[in-house]
């Protein structure tokens, strides 16, 4: 299978999945959510270029060294935009989105 290459990078994509729909569902629950609007775009942008990178990596694309590029950007961002938030949520997501971008910029 040609998916087996990037085990380990699925298996972050899918964390950071997790991470960004987790801070995502926090960040709506906040006092201020207003105050959260852009984190709340961020997690849903980076939620859902991660589970796409996921699936397409498990389908054999052969576009993984781009799509792993534009990941790891967006990733970035939305771990640059979390880390400035002190909520548990954000760090984690914030820690969770560095790693993956990491890892996508491996394959990029």
């Amino acid at each position: 299978m040609s998916h087996e290459k990037y085990q380990t990078v699925i298996k972050t994509l899918h964390e950071c999945m997790e991470a960004c729909n987790h801070c995502y569902d926090a960040c709506l629950q906040e006092e201020d959510v207003n105050a959260m609007a852009e984190c709340i775009r961020l997690d849903r942008e980076c939620a859902d270029m991660c589970a796409y990178l996921e699936q397409a990596l498990v389908r054999g694309t052969p576009f993984a060294k781009e799509l792993a590029d534009v990941c790891a950007k967006i990733c970035e961002a939305c771990g640059n935009y979390c880390k400035q938030h002190n909520h548990d949520h954000c760090q984690a997501c914030a820690d969770a989105c560095f790693k993956c971008a990491d890892a996508c910029r491996n394959i990029a």
